[in-house]
């Protein structure tokens, strides 16, 4: 029996499983051929390192696309500006028709008038003396200073005035007269300030006091006496239920005349200043009201 010849050898192949193995052409015992098995065994692990390189690179290529399409899925509805591109449908949307809160309509109270505290005796109820009407020991007047003299307090209206004076007052009511006297560069004059119960009453006093209507002059404490028989210059005015008259003159018992300025401008200025002290009795009393 003759081995290697007959039918045909079946070929050998590295990669099939149950194939034969080449033999050599020598002895009987036919050696394997260890050259063609370490050459189909390098060839083997080249394969094998080529599909591991490839495997990688198909995964890497995988989870490369699996991270795009995540992007492209959490992009894909927004717009160039991050708007959201698909917006719920319209009835989804809140309607903005909510009504919005109404409150009551306020208005802040209207500021207290001061006047209104010194045109009646039961709102004016402030202390009032020739101490708080006529403060301090001189008056200051723009530029110019008085030196305040005597004050005097009467309920007496008519014991206080000249004139036609007296009569106004007693028909008015007057209930109370505080004077008080300034000098100045050789001229006195006597400020005269009367109380009524209501505006009404002062108004009505100084709508009736005529050019006879005088304020008795007032000196002593090192003020001479003025303006007995002497031509005087009177001033008469009101404001709330204060009526207040000024008598200016020289104590020298001299005339005044139209040329004598600085009397006019003393009368003015005290005329002035009883305005500005009544004024001032209505402002604090509002003031402390609104508190």
């Amino acid at each position: 029996m003759s081995y290697g010849q007959g039918g045909s050898q079946s070929q050998w192949d590295p990669w099939k499983p149950n194939s034969q193995q080449p033999w050599s052409d020598g002895g009987s015992d036919r050696t394997p051929d260890w050259a063609a098995l370490a050459e189909a065994s390098e060839t083997r692990n080249k394969r094998r390192k080529l599909l591991f390189i490839g495997g990688g690179v198909l995964a890497t290529a995988g989870i490369g696309a699996a991270v795009a399409m995540a992007v492209m899925s959490a992009n894909g509805d927004n717009d160039a500006k991050g708007n959201p591109a698909r917006l719920p449908a319209t009835a989804a949307l809140p309607s903005g028709s909510a009504t919005a809160p109404s409150f009551a309509p306020t208005t802040a109270p209207p500021p207290l008038d001061p006047k209104d505290f010194i045109s009646s005796a039961k709102k004016d109820t402030a202390p009032l003396s020739p101490d708080t009407l006529f403060p301090g020991t001189q008056l200051t007047m723009g530029g110019n200073v008085y030196k305040k003299g005597p004050t005097a307090d009467t309920r007496d209206c008519a014991s206080a005035a000249q004139g036609t004076l007296g009569k106004v007052l007693k028909a008015n009511g007057c209930g109370r007269l505080m004077r008080v006297t300034y000098t100045k560069d050789g001229i006195a004059v006597t400020l005269g300030v009367a109380v009524f119960d209501s505006e009404a009453q002062a108004t009505k006093a100084k709508g009736q006091a005529d050019k006879k209507s005088i304020v008795k002059p007032l000196s002593g404490g090192g003020v001479k006496a003025f303006c007995n028989g002497a031509v005087c210059r009177s001033t008469t005015n009101s404001y709330g239920r204060y009526a207040y008259f000024t008598l200016t003159g020289f104590p020298t018992g001299k005339d005044v005349t139209a040329k004598d300025t600085k009397v006019f401008r003393t009368g003015d200025d005290l005329a002035e200043f009883a305005f500005t002290q009544i004024r001032r009795r209505g402002e604090a009393q509002a003031s402390a009201a609104a508190q």
